[in-house]
């Protein structure tokens, strides 16, 4: 894949950076006492953005099956036809661990300084960046990797960077804010310019994130945490953690827009998946002219397929302007409600389910209402099993990633198995929309992707990595 530039003019956001404001430094080079909070904050936001909304973006669409190849081009066949390799996949690696850098320092200046606010949303980003890490690649560097002392760090295993993640968000949220010395973020924060409010919830959404990737796993201990933040009264996420200063500009849009079709000079390598879109127009929804052009759908990974004109399947809408949420507010009401049908016998999860799905239908110009509606296509089933409320919980969560989510629905299906993975070929009469279906040119033998494996940079450059397995392996919470 082509060397992706992440974010470059990132200084052009806010006038609080220097001119000289550069991302792209080694930030294994610099102590905290070289920086300053205000100039490393967006640093790290910018280069965990430019990561997770070009690379991880990118692949989470395949395998969330938001989109295929398209069949006149062969620009991203190894992703659709599950054949990564340790020569692909670097730059998302190294581009999230130079922003994990940035982060960390944060987090030792402030420190150092006492200044919580700072110290609160580093751990979040860290924590945030970290589990999409450890989602994709199952071991990570974690707990070694703040000490810079240390230049190649142990990898933790799964549940243990698990645990860590939990342990670093609790010690932060537990902190009291009010006595924070020093500056606040402000400008500098991109996320949320300032609120400290909303990055307490962004946290305890975290929270709850990393506690329910754990119910089919460890149900008991995922059981106790979820129920134990909630009836600690905690605020979860009400609004959207996410970017939104991009531009129509060279190096300052959206990173998959960035990526996909300003870098490569060509608009229509993703097309139509016909998961997605057969989906869609089975149920009249208006989000599908958000999401694709005119045209028909290709079957996941048909890239070869000649009997179709390859101009009249649907392109991938992107905009140089749409948002990277680190979190939706969609997400977190989905969290909530698979909570409460899990562990509070439904108490609310309707409310909070057509709050979310009503939420996303409002991103893009829709309305909801109907869908949800008694006899609506996304009726929550209040008197169904507890399988049929998870699978409209999942289901929406699924549609509601896209574009630049999808790695999250592709580790949401591999913990839940919603959407189902269907019998028979999309081609069939009886596939049923919306249900995953192996890639026509998947290489696996049959088996879905559960994991990125480790690329080539990482073990040259730390003995300690893991011996590489097949991308077919699930991570250690994938039990499904």
């Amino acid at each position: 894949m082509k060397k992706i530039f992440l974010i470059l003019a990132v200084a052009g956001f806010i006038s609080a950076c220097d001119d000289d404001f550069d991302i792209n430094r080694d930030p294994s080079f610099l102590t905290a006492g070289d920086v300053t909070l205000n100039i490393e904050l967006p640093a790290g936001i910018a280069g965990v953005v430019g990561s997770q909304g070009s690379y991880y973006a990118l692949i989470g669409g395949f395998w969330s099956q938001y989109w295929t190849q398209s069949n006149l081009a062969n620009q991203y066949n190894t992703i659709d036809g599950y054949i990564i390799g340790t020569n692909d996949y670097n730059g998302g690696w190294t581009s999230m661990y130079d922003a994990l850098g940035d982060i960390r320092n944060v987090k030792a200046l402030a420190t150092e300084q006492e200044n919580w606010n700072y110290y609160l949303a580093a751990t979040v980003l860290e924590v945030h960046a970290s589990q999409i890490i450890a989602d994709f690649y199952d071991e990570l560097p974690y707990t070694q990797a703040n000490d810079p002392n240390v230049l190649q760090p142990l990898f933790d295993k799964g549940p243990d960077a698990y645990a860590a993640m939990i342990a670093d968000l609790q010690e932060a949220l537990a902190l009291d804010l009010s006595t924070s010395q020093g500056n606040a973020p402000g400008n500098d924060d991109f996320i949320f310019g300032g609120d400290m409010s909303n990055w307490t919830a962004f946290g305890n959404s975290l929270l709850l994130k990393l506690y329910m990737r754990q119910t089919e796993v460890n149900p008991t201990a995922a059981q106790a945490g979820i129920t134990a933040l909630i009836d600690s009264g905690a605020d979860f996420l009400d609004t959207d953690a996410a970017m939104t200063q991009f531009t129509d500009a060279p190096n300052r849009s959206n990173p998959l827009y960035e990526t996909d079709r300003r870098q490569l000079n060509v608009g229509t390598n993703l097309r139509a998946s016909t998961t997605m879109l057969s989906y869609l127009e089975a149920s009249s929804d208006p989000r599908r002219d958000a999401f694709y052009g005119e045209g028909i759908s290709l079957s996941q990974g048909d890239y070869t397929n000649t009997s179709i004109s390859g101009s009249s399947v649907a392109i991938v809408t992107l905009s140089p302007t749409d948002a990277v949420y680190l979190m939706s507010r969609e997400e977190s009401l989905f969290l909530q409600a698979e909570a409460a049908e899990r562990y509070y016998g439904g108490a609310g999860a309707k409310a909070l389910y057509d709050a979310a799905v009503t939420e996303n239908f409002n991103k893009w110009g829709a309305d909801a209402s109907t869908f949800i509606a008694a006899g609506g296509a996304y009726e929550y089933p209040s008197a169904g099993t507890f399988d049929e409320k998870l699978e409209a919980i999942i289901t929406q969560k699924w549609i509601s990633g896209f574009p630049g989510k999808g790695f999250e629905s592709f580790f949401e299906q591999n913990r839940t198995g919603y959407p189902v993975i269907s019998d028979v070929p999309a081609t069939d009469d009886a596939y049923i929309p919306g249900q995953f279906t192996y890639s026509v040119n998947g290489a696996t033998g049959g088996e879905f992707p559960r994991r990125i494996v480790y690329p080539s940079d990482v073990r040259s450059s730390n003995q300690n990595a893991p011996d590489l397995v097949p991308i077919t392996t699930p991570v250690w919470w994938d039990v499904n």
